[in-house]
Protein backbone atom coordinates (compact mmCIF):
# COMPACT_ATOMS: atom_id res chain seq x y z
CA UNK A 1 0.00 0.00 0.00
CA UNK A 2 2.69 2.75 -1.04
CA UNK A 3 0.23 5.48 -1.18
CA UNK A 4 -0.85 5.13 2.48
CA UNK A 5 2.96 5.68 3.73
CA UNK A 6 5.65 8.64 2.45
CA UNK A 7 8.33 6.57 1.06
CA UNK A 8 11.72 6.63 3.04
CA UNK A 9 14.68 7.96 0.80
CA UNK A 10 17.54 7.39 2.88
CA UNK A 11 18.72 6.96 6.87
CA UNK A 12 21.43 6.35 9.07
CA UNK A 13 23.42 7.33 11.68
CA UNK A 14 25.70 10.75 11.71
CA UNK A 15 29.70 10.28 11.90
CA UNK A 16 31.40 11.14 14.66
CA UNK A 17 28.42 13.16 16.40
CA UNK A 18 28.31 12.33 20.00
CA UNK A 19 25.65 12.12 21.40
CA UNK A 20 24.63 9.21 18.93
CA UNK A 21 22.49 10.56 16.42
CA UNK A 22 20.29 9.52 13.11
CA UNK A 23 18.46 10.67 10.31
CA UNK A 24 15.52 10.15 8.01
CA UNK A 25 14.58 11.41 4.90
CA UNK A 26 11.26 10.92 3.71
CA UNK A 27 8.99 12.10 0.56
CA UNK A 28 7.92 15.78 1.04
CA UNK A 29 3.95 15.54 1.64
CA UNK A 30 1.11 18.45 0.47
CA UNK A 31 -1.36 18.11 3.17
CA UNK A 32 -4.97 19.77 3.60
CA UNK A 33 -6.00 20.95 7.35
CA UNK A 34 -8.99 18.81 6.84
CA UNK A 35 -10.19 15.51 8.87
CA UNK A 36 -9.54 12.58 7.05
CA UNK A 37 -12.39 10.88 5.53
CA UNK A 38 -13.70 8.01 7.83
CA UNK A 39 -14.82 5.91 4.93
CA UNK A 40 -12.14 6.27 2.73
CA UNK A 41 -9.45 6.22 5.88
CA UNK A 42 -11.38 3.11 7.49
CA UNK A 43 -10.83 1.18 4.19
CA UNK A 44 -7.44 1.67 4.00
CA UNK A 45 -6.80 1.18 7.42
CA UNK A 46 -8.70 -2.22 7.64
CA UNK A 47 -6.62 -3.34 4.13
CA UNK A 48 -3.51 -2.64 5.52
CA UNK A 49 -4.81 -4.86 8.49
CA UNK A 50 -5.98 -7.30 6.34
CA UNK A 51 -3.54 -7.72 3.71
CA UNK A 52 -0.68 -7.44 5.81
CA UNK A 53 1.61 -10.44 6.51
CA UNK A 54 3.76 -11.27 9.73
CA UNK A 55 6.64 -12.37 8.33
CA UNK A 56 7.20 -14.79 11.49
CA UNK A 57 3.54 -15.27 11.87
CA UNK A 58 3.92 -13.90 14.95
CA UNK A 59 3.08 -10.82 17.02
CA UNK A 60 6.13 -8.55 17.13
CA UNK A 61 8.60 -6.21 15.10
CA UNK A 62 12.10 -7.07 13.46
CA UNK A 63 13.36 -4.38 14.87
CA UNK A 64 12.73 -1.91 18.20
CA UNK A 65 10.02 0.54 17.61
CA UNK A 66 9.41 3.96 19.53
CA UNK A 67 6.06 5.09 20.74
CA UNK A 68 6.75 9.03 21.00
CA UNK A 69 10.56 8.98 22.88
CA UNK A 70 9.41 5.36 24.50
CA UNK A 71 11.09 2.36 23.11
CA UNK A 72 9.06 -0.54 22.71
CA UNK A 73 9.54 -4.43 23.64
CA UNK A 74 8.22 -6.26 20.23
CA UNK A 75 10.16 -9.08 20.84
CA UNK A 76 8.47 -11.89 18.65
CA UNK A 77 5.77 -14.00 20.52
CA UNK A 78 2.85 -16.08 19.25
CA UNK A 79 0.46 -15.78 22.21
CA UNK A 80 -0.79 -12.41 21.92
CA UNK A 81 -2.01 -11.95 25.67
CA UNK A 82 1.25 -12.89 26.47
CA UNK A 83 2.59 -10.01 24.34
CA UNK A 84 0.28 -7.27 24.95
CA UNK A 85 0.76 -8.18 28.64
CA UNK A 86 4.44 -7.49 28.68
CA UNK A 87 4.40 -4.04 26.49
CA UNK A 88 1.89 -2.92 28.93
CA UNK A 89 3.49 -3.57 31.89
CA UNK A 90 6.06 -2.40 30.40
CA UNK A 91 4.60 1.20 29.51
CA UNK A 92 3.26 0.74 33.39
CA UNK A 93 6.32 0.46 34.72
CA UNK A 94 7.94 3.28 33.21
CA UNK A 95 5.00 5.67 33.44
CA UNK A 96 5.41 4.87 37.47
CA UNK A 97 9.07 5.33 37.60
CA UNK A 98 8.30 9.02 35.71
CA UNK A 99 5.30 10.06 37.27
CA UNK A 100 5.53 8.42 41.05
CA UNK A 101 4.43 5.32 43.15
CA UNK A 102 1.01 5.57 44.04
CA UNK A 103 -0.30 2.27 45.83
CA UNK A 104 -3.61 1.71 44.99
CA UNK A 105 -3.23 2.42 41.11
CA UNK A 106 -0.39 -0.07 41.34
CA UNK A 107 -2.28 -2.80 43.34
CA UNK A 108 -4.96 -2.70 40.68
CA UNK A 109 -3.01 -2.58 37.74
CA UNK A 110 -1.22 -6.01 39.59
CA UNK A 111 -4.95 -7.56 39.53
CA UNK A 112 -5.62 -6.22 36.25
CA UNK A 113 -2.36 -7.96 34.66
CA UNK A 114 -2.62 -11.45 37.23
CA UNK A 115 -6.14 -12.36 36.50
CA UNK A 116 -8.21 -9.60 34.11
CA UNK A 117 -6.00 -9.87 30.89
CA UNK A 118 -5.90 -13.35 30.40
CA UNK A 119 -9.38 -13.19 31.01
CA UNK A 120 -9.97 -10.54 28.43
CA UNK A 121 -7.08 -11.83 25.42
CA UNK A 122 -6.96 -15.35 25.72
CA UNK A 123 -10.43 -16.07 24.14
CA UNK A 124 -9.02 -14.76 21.32
CA UNK A 125 -6.82 -17.61 20.91
CA UNK A 126 -8.73 -20.30 22.46
CA UNK A 127 -11.56 -22.77 21.33
CA UNK A 128 -10.24 -23.30 17.92
CA UNK A 129 -10.02 -19.44 17.27
CA UNK A 130 -6.67 -18.07 14.86
CA UNK A 131 -5.56 -14.25 15.78
CA UNK A 132 -4.02 -13.07 13.09
CA UNK A 133 -1.24 -10.44 13.61
CA UNK A 134 -1.63 -7.27 11.40
CA UNK A 135 0.88 -4.56 10.88
CA UNK A 136 -0.63 -1.56 12.60
CA UNK A 137 0.58 2.01 12.84
CA UNK A 138 0.69 1.92 16.47
CA UNK A 139 0.13 5.87 17.64
CA UNK A 140 -2.73 6.61 15.06
CA UNK A 141 -4.26 10.10 16.09
CA UNK A 142 -5.14 12.46 13.23
CA UNK A 143 -1.99 14.31 14.37
CA UNK A 144 -0.30 11.53 12.37
CA UNK A 145 -2.55 11.12 9.37
CA UNK A 146 -3.56 13.43 6.37
CA UNK A 147 -4.86 14.28 2.97
CA UNK A 148 -2.51 14.24 0.48
CA UNK A 149 -3.23 17.35 -1.62
CA UNK A 150 -1.08 16.02 -4.31
CA UNK A 151 -2.97 12.14 -5.05
CA UNK A 152 -6.31 13.68 -2.80
CA UNK A 153 -5.55 10.05 -0.61
CA UNK A 154 -5.19 9.80 2.87
CA UNK A 155 -1.44 9.16 4.20
CA UNK A 156 -0.46 7.86 7.43
CA UNK A 157 2.84 8.92 9.36
CA UNK A 158 5.25 8.91 12.56
CA UNK A 159 4.30 5.17 13.26
CA UNK A 160 4.96 3.07 16.15
CA UNK A 161 4.76 0.09 14.06
CA UNK A 162 4.65 -3.67 15.28
CA UNK A 163 2.37 -6.62 14.21
CA UNK A 164 -0.31 -7.01 16.72
CA UNK A 165 -4.02 -7.53 16.90
CA UNK A 166 -5.76 -5.24 14.75
CA UNK A 167 -7.94 -3.82 17.19
CA UNK A 168 -5.33 -2.84 19.40
CA UNK A 169 -4.90 0.47 16.61
CA UNK A 170 -8.59 1.31 17.90
CA UNK A 171 -7.50 1.72 21.57
CA UNK A 172 -6.21 4.92 20.90
CA UNK A 173 -9.37 6.16 19.03
CA UNK A 174 -11.16 5.26 22.42
CA UNK A 175 -9.48 8.93 24.09
CA UNK A 176 -11.87 11.31 24.54
CA UNK A 177 -8.91 14.11 23.48
CA UNK A 178 -8.54 12.06 19.93
CA UNK A 179 -11.05 13.24 17.40
CA UNK A 180 -10.59 9.79 15.26
CA UNK A 181 -14.14 8.42 17.83
CA UNK A 182 -16.90 7.13 17.11
CA UNK A 183 -18.21 7.37 13.25
CA UNK A 184 -13.92 5.97 12.65
CA UNK A 185 -14.37 3.52 14.98
CA UNK A 186 -17.72 2.53 13.31
CA UNK A 187 -16.40 3.19 9.94
CA UNK A 188 -13.48 0.22 10.74
CA UNK A 189 -16.08 -2.27 11.90
CA UNK A 190 -17.86 -1.84 8.53
CA UNK A 191 -14.72 -2.72 6.81
CA UNK A 192 -12.96 -5.42 9.68
CA UNK A 193 -15.98 -6.59 11.95
CA UNK A 194 -14.60 -7.60 15.61
CA UNK A 195 -12.78 -10.63 16.36
CA UNK A 196 -14.97 -13.49 18.83
CA UNK A 197 -15.55 -13.28 20.95
CA UNK A 198 -17.88 -9.90 19.92
CA UNK A 199 -19.22 -9.30 23.28
CA UNK A 200 -15.64 -8.74 24.74
CA UNK A 201 -15.09 -6.36 22.26
CA UNK A 202 -15.60 -3.27 24.37
CA UNK A 203 -14.11 -4.48 27.01
CA UNK A 204 -10.68 -5.23 24.78
CA UNK A 205 -11.32 -1.47 23.18
CA UNK A 206 -11.07 -0.14 26.98
CA UNK A 207 -7.74 -2.39 27.40
CA UNK A 208 -6.21 -1.75 24.93
CA UNK A 209 -6.30 2.24 25.13
CA UNK A 210 -5.08 2.18 28.73
CA UNK A 211 -1.73 2.01 27.23
CA UNK A 212 -1.99 4.60 24.73
CA UNK A 213 -2.83 6.75 27.90
CA UNK A 214 0.23 5.45 29.84
CA UNK A 215 2.48 6.31 26.63
CA UNK A 216 0.33 10.25 27.18
CA UNK A 217 1.57 9.91 30.77
CA UNK A 218 4.89 9.45 29.82
CA UNK A 219 5.53 11.55 27.16
CA UNK A 220 3.74 14.69 29.04
CA UNK A 221 4.72 14.11 32.68
CA UNK A 222 2.69 18.04 33.31
CA UNK A 223 -0.75 16.08 32.46
CA UNK A 224 0.21 12.68 34.30
CA UNK A 225 -2.56 13.74 37.23
CA UNK A 226 -5.40 13.90 34.86
CA UNK A 227 -4.39 10.79 32.53
CA UNK A 228 -3.48 8.45 35.38
CA UNK A 229 -6.74 9.08 36.97
CA UNK A 230 -8.58 7.58 33.88
CA UNK A 231 -5.94 4.73 33.35
CA UNK A 232 -7.33 4.05 36.53
CA UNK A 233 -10.31 4.01 36.59
CA UNK A 234 -10.19 2.30 33.38
CA UNK A 235 -8.52 -0.66 35.50
CA UNK A 236 -10.75 -0.46 38.59
CA UNK A 237 -13.38 -1.00 35.87
CA UNK A 238 -11.61 -4.33 34.40
CA UNK A 239 -10.10 -5.63 37.43
CA UNK A 240 -13.90 -5.71 39.14
CA UNK A 241 -15.59 -6.94 36.01
CA UNK A 242 -12.76 -9.85 35.67
CA UNK A 243 -11.67 -10.32 39.29
CA UNK A 244 -9.76 -13.71 40.59
CA UNK A 245 -11.47 -16.65 40.17
CA UNK A 246 -13.90 -17.39 42.97
CA UNK A 247 -13.42 -13.72 44.74
CA UNK A 248 -15.86 -10.81 43.62
CA UNK A 249 -13.30 -7.77 43.86
CA UNK A 250 -14.64 -4.81 45.11
CA UNK A 251 -13.65 -1.13 43.44
CA UNK A 252 -13.36 -0.14 47.08
CA UNK A 253 -11.03 -3.09 47.67
CA UNK A 254 -8.92 -2.26 44.87
CA UNK A 255 -9.22 1.73 45.47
Amino acid sequence: MPSFVHKPIAWGKFHNCPPDTYFLLLDFLSLGDEMVDPPIFCARLAELHLTSQSPTGMFGFSITTCHGPNEQNVEWNSNWCIYFTRLLTQFFDREVAINGPWAAYERAFEQLISHSVPRILNPLQSAGRQLKPSLIHGDLWEGNAGMNNVSGEPVVFDAAAMYAHNEFELGMWRREIVRFGKTYIEEYLRNYPPSEPQEQWDDRNRLYSVKYNLAHAIALPWSATEVRELVFQDVLYLAEKYPPAGTNASLGKLA
